[in-house]
């Protein structure tokens, strides 16, 4: 079975367009396809998943489930507690091992709730 050779009437809403109008709706549809993924990772994060990216990031998993304790204690899961580690990493021009250090010892979470102005999303 061949398929019809339809692009000239399926191009019909596109052809009209500039190189630069098609590239932000390419961008548009690009957003309308991801931000779903994005939302659904935002709000169905688990500890179990935010200890394997501290892991990842050169962590001890006795290390990665104080720092996902802490984090779950201060409302901020939905940040995610990789991003939130090397977010104060970014901020204080430390290692993100040094940072994930300070956060297990109880340093610096005034910050750290700071920068993600007070909590979850």
């Amino acid at each position: 079975m061949k398929r019809a050779d339809d692009f000239q009437q399926r191009r019909q809403h596109l052809k009209d367009l500039s190189d630069e109008a098609l590239e932000k709706r390419f961008w548009e549809l690009a957003e309308k396809i991801v931000d779903p993924m994005i939302a659904l990772a935002r709000k169905h994060t688990t500890p179990s998943i935010e200890r394997s990216v501290l892991l990842r990031m050169g962590f001890s998993s006795i290390e990665a489930k104080a720092i996902v304790e802490a984090v779950m204690d201060r409302g901020l899961m939905g940040k995610g507690a990789g991003h939130v580690v090397y977010r104060l990493a970014k901020e204080k021009d430390l290692s993100i091992r040094e940072a994930g250090l300070q956060l297990m010892e109880r340093k610096l979470w005034d910050e750290v709730v700071g920068m993600f102005k007070g909590g979850a999303e």
